[in-house]
C-alpha cells in the first residue's frame, strides 16, 4: 500500500450541533472546518497570542459600522484594552457621536422610496435610517466645540480626545469616543475632512477664523514615532480602506527612522474586498510583506468576511478566553491631555522624527 501523502495528516471534523455552546467553543470546533469558518477561528487564535506578546495593538475601522451597530463591540475593546490605538474613518467617529449624544440609527429597508426618503429627511446606509436633521445639529455641536478650543493646528489625535472628553462630561455616555478618553487611548482618524466631523469643522472656521485647522502630517510623525518608541506591534482591521494603509504606513516610516521596527509581528483583517482589483482595502497580507508592512514570520490571517457577522462573533469568543491574558498583559500606557502625547513616559513628537539610528552613531 502507498505511503500517506504528507499532506493528508489532519481531516476535516464536521461541525457537530451542540446546543448551549458558547461563541469561544463554537470557535474552536470552526478550526477543523473549512474557507472563512475557519479563518475566522484562527483570527480568534492569532487575537489571543496578540495579547499575550508584548506588542502594541492597532485597530484599523472603516466602513459604516458605527452606523451599522458595532459601536460598543469597539468601545469594549477599548475599554478592555484589548488594542492600544484606534485608527477609525471619521464616518464611524461621526456616528458613534451622534448615538453618544442620544440618538439613534434606525432599521430601515435597501428597497426604500430613496426620493420619499429625501422628502421626509431620512438619510439611508443600505438598510438603515437616520435623521439628516439631527445630523446638521451634530455638525453645529461640532463647530461649537471646536470654536471653544485655541485657535491653533490639532492633530486629529490631540483634537479627538479632547472631543472625547467634552462627549463624556457633557452626555457621560459609553460609546468609542469617550471609552477612548477614559482609557487614554489615542485615536487617529487620517482622513477626517472626508467626514461629518470634517463638515462640523469647516463650519468653526466659518463661524471663527483660525479655529478648525487640522495637522493630519502631524499624524503620521506622531504615529511614526509612536511605533519608533515602541517597535513590537500588531495590526486588526476591520474593513480595510484608510485605517488599514495608515496603520501599515505608520510602519514603513518608523522603520526609515528606526531599524528596531521590523513590520508588524502579528495581522489579523477581516474584509470583504478582493485582493485581485489591486486596491489596498482587499490586498493580501502577503503582499503587504513586500513593501515591510509585516515581519517576514508573523501569525496572519485574512477572514473575507462582513464585519457586522465575524466582529460579533469574535468579540464574543474573546470576552471569554482572554481575561488571562489581559490580566498579565503589560500594556502602553499613554497620557494624551497635552499637545505632546506620551508613551511610557517617553515623548512622542508631532514634529520631527525620533532618529534612533542617528542618535545611537
Amino acid at each position: 500500500m502507498k505511503e500517506k501523502s504528507r499532506f493528508l495528516q489532519t481531516p476535516i471534523e464536521p461541525f457537530a450541533v451542540e446546543a448551549g455552546s458558547n461563541a469561544a467553543e463554537i470557535l474552536g470546533r470552526m478550526e477543523k472546518i473549512s474557507f472563512q469558518g475557519r479563518n475566522l477561528a484562527t483570527a480568534h487564535r492569532v487575537w489571543q497570542k496578540m495579547l499575550a506578546d508584548d506588542v502594541t495593538i492597532f485597530l484599523g475601522m472603516a466602513g459604516a459600522l458605527s452606523a451599522g451597530g458595532l459601536r460598543l463591540i469597539v468601545a469594549h475593546l477599548i475599554s478592555n484594552r484589548y488594542v492600544d490605538c484606534l485608527v477609525s474613518t471619521g464616518a464611524n467617529l461621526y456616528h458613534d457621536l451622534h448615538e453618544t449624544r442620544g440618538q439613534y440609527h434606525y432599521i430601515g429597508s435597501p428597497h426604500a422610496d430613496d426620493a420619499a426618503l429625501a422628502e421626509d429627511g431620512i438619510d439611508r446606509v443600505y438598510d438603515t435610517y437616520a435623521s439628516e436633521e439631527e445630523f446638521i445639529s451634530n455638525d453645529a455641536w461640532i463647530a461649537a466645540f471646536a470654536t471653544s478650543l485655541e485657535a491653533r493646528p490639532y492633530t486629529t489625535r490631540e483634537f479627538l480626545h479632547l472631543l472625547g472628553g467634552h462627549l463624556w462630561e457633557t452626555t457621560g455616555r459609553d460609546g468609542i469616543l469617550t471609552a477612548a478618553f477614559r482609557a487614554n487611548v489615542p485615536i487617529f482618524c487620517p482622513a477626517i475632512a472626508d467626514s461629518s466631523i470634517g463638515m462640523g469643522l469647516s463650519q468653526a472656521r466659518q463661524n471663527k477664523p483660525g479655529t478648525g485647522y487640522i495637522d493630519v502630517i502631524g499624524d503620521i510623525v506622531e504615529s511614526a514615532n509612536l511605533i519608533i518608541r515602541r517597535p513590537r506591534t500588531a495590526s486588526v482591521v476591520l474593513g480595510g480602506g484608510t485605517p488599514k494603509n495608515f496603520i501599515n504606513q505608520a510602519s514603513v516610516q518608523a522603520e526609515f527612522y528606526s531599524d528596531k521596527v521590523g513590520g508588524h509581528r502579528y495581522a489579523l483583517q477581516i474584509v470583504t474586498d478582493v485582493p485581485h482589483f489591486g486596491g489596498a482595502s482587499g490586498s493580501s497580507l502577503e503582499e503587504a510583506q513586500s513593501w515591510g508592512k509585516l515581519a517576514a514570520d508573523s501569525p496572519r490571517v485574512t477572514v473575507q468576511s462582513d464585519a457586522t457577522i465575524a466582529l460579533p462573533f469574535l468579540a464574543s469568543a474573546l470576552a471569554a478566553t482572554a481575561p488571562p491574558l489581559l490580566a498579565k498583559r503589560t500594556m502602553p500606557v499613554f497620557t494624551l491631555a497635552g499637545r505632546v502625547m506620551t508613551i511610557d513616559g517617553q515623548t512622542v513628537a508631532h514634529e520631527r522624527f525620533e532618529d534612533v539610528n542617528e542618535s545611537a552613531v
